[in-house]
């Protein structure tokens, strides 16, 4: 069965059926065929195992997309160690935070990071650093030095239950890595492209050897998140090839002209953020997408307005919505096409996605309730028992994962999502806890109360703002630097608005609908 094998297993053996002089990785003007994938993952294994990294450790990545990140997931699973994604927007306490919440044995970083890597690298247990560019520091070994030394790696005993870690955004509380095994993913995503899951390790390497299911996958948002990372090792694992773009910021007319120069027949995007740069450059004729033959999005929905426009300049493409978290991967799809272009969003799943009540039941049809994935879903968090028990729980001897989305049963047997029951603000596909950003503004003397939530932007898809109460003379502008002081960029409010009283219900719980009235009012006003 396809939960028999791991993703190590795959790749130990994949570049013997693949072409050798085939591209696994492109990234601008660079370009690793397989060969040399293959080759320079072992050597990268073999250093962090003769580093001191033992099977079952930590290899984090604090890296923007390049090629390295994925050489380094790769490298991770022949080693047998366990991927950690870390949010290179991370600030020095927050990155110390991921770092030692996972215990991280090996650290690969952008050269850009060095210096505060070695701010906070003497409080941290890490064996092994390698950096990616730029003059090599001290405590770091140079990671293109390392990859190009050709060390041959000993065969390892990989096994199903080798585990990798998908560290969540933060939305309710400090980000949580998400225990998955490899083998749960492989299973959710063997019969991807049409074809039917291998039964064995055997069958899917002969499947690779034809060909089936290989694609070229244009990956446009981060790799640190799950929604490009999955599609990432997902496309690497039938021998395809992973394109990912250059700079520090998405370029709508780059990816349009990059996905034309690669034929790239797949693309992931997240949602709006994405989605409405890429149309606005096809209707100013920056160039065609049609070699695009499926655009997925994850991580938030996406306008049906603006999935129509691509399909005008596109009437092949297929557009699909896929639903999942971190603690729950294929919770269901929504698929567009020229033929249902502009409908509403609604999603299908199999039948291991419930929509369940407050007794944990079945709702009816035209009921809200939690979303519960059931079948292959993580073991857990690592570390923190009681958010386990809370998220994971057993209704009749089955295992469910309710990450806490909301859905509204359809007579059809689809599902409406509502989203999370929290605040959890949505931005450029980066999840905000409006909590943190709170207490960072009440932390200003001139601060005396503050509430923050997401309002609907055309280029962000929410847009974190603020309303807060000061006691003295205080600008937007000063509290906005505030907490880019303190916290990654993108938690920083688009906008802040300061009022006479932060509104609260008499039993002190903030009154999130008249806060945003407020914003709405100020801005009507200006």
């Amino acid at each position: 069965m396809t939960a028999e094998f791991s993703f190590g297993a795959i790749f130990e053996r994949l570049a013997g059926v693949v072409d050798p002089a085939a591209p696994a990785l492109i990234h601008g003007d660079r370009t690793i065929a397989w060969g040399d994938f293959d080759r320079r993952t072992d050597a990268l294994a073999a250093a962090c195992l003769a580093g001191g990294a033992v099977a079952g450790d930590r290899i984090a990545h604090l890296m923007r997309n390049s090629p390295a990140y994925l050489e380094t997931t790769v490298a991770g699973f022949k080693a047998r160690l366990v991927h950690v994604n870390v949010n290179y927007r991370y600030t020095g306490e927050e990155l110390f935070y991921i770092l030692d919440n996972s215990d991280a044995a090996v650290l690969v970083f952008d050269a850009e990071f060095g210096p505060l890597v070695d701010s906070i690298r003497d409080r941290l247990g890490v064996k092994v650093f390698l950096q990616v560019g730029g003059e090599t520091a001290a405590f770091a070994q140079d990671f293109e030095t390392v990859a190009e030394a050709g060390a041959p790696l000993a065969k390892q005993d990989h096994a199903p239950t080798d585990m990798l870690f998908i560290y969540t955004g933060g939305t309710t509380g400090m980000p949580k890595g998400v225990m998955w095994d490899q083998s749960a993913i492989w299973g959710l995503i063997a019969g991807g492209g049409g074809i039917t899951p291998p039964a064995s390790l055997d069958e899917h390497l002969d499947n690779c050897r034809q060909g089936l299911a290989r694609n070229r996958a244009l990956v446009l948002p981060p790799l640190m998140h799950g929604t490009g990372f999955i599609i990432g090792i997902a496309t690497l694992s039938r021998g395809g090839t992973v394109v990912t773009l250059p700079g520090h910021h998405f370029d709508a007319e780059l990816a349009i002209r990059t996905a034309a120069t690669h034929a790239c027949d797949y693309a992931v995007i997240v949602g709006d953020a994405f989605a409405r740069p890429l149309l606005k450059a096809l209707d100013a004729g920056a160039g065609s997408i049609a070699s695009i033959a499926t655009m997925i999005s994850s991580g938030t929905m996406w306008s049906p307005e603006v999935k129509a426009g691509l399909l005008r300049h596109h009437p092949a493409l297929m557009i699909v919505d896929s639903w999942g978290s971190s603690e729950g991967l294929g919770l269901g799809a929504s698929v567009q096409t020229a033929g249902n272009a502009g409908a509403a969003t609604r999603f299908v799943a199999d039948g291991n996605t419930l929509i369940v009540g407050d007794d944990l039941r079945p709702v009816a049809v035209g009921e809200r309730g939690r979303v519960a994935r059931g079948g292959l879903i993580p073991r857990g968090y690592w570390r923190d028992e009681a958010k386990t028990a809370a998220t994971f729980v057993t209704v009749d001897g089955v295992r469910y994962s309710m990450p806490g989305d909301w859905a509204i049963l359809e007579a059809d047997g689809s599902f409406t999502l509502l989203g999370r029951g929290s605040q959890c603000i949505n931005t450029a596909g980066e999840k905000v806890f409006p909590e943190e950003v709170e207490e960072t503004l009440k932390t200003h003397p001139a601060i005396d109360d503050a509430l923050v939530f997401g309002v609907p932007d055309e280029q962000w898809g929410q847009a974190v703002t603020a309303v807060v109460e000061a006691h003295g003379a205080v600008s937007g502008d000063e509290l906005r630097a505030h907490v880019r002081q303190h916290l990654a960029g993108y938690k920083t409010p688009k906008r802040v608005v300061i009022v006479p009283k932060v509104p609260r219900a008499p039993n002190g719980k903030a009154d999130y609908a008249a806060a945003k009235a407020m914003a709405e009012g100020e801005a009507a006003a200006a």
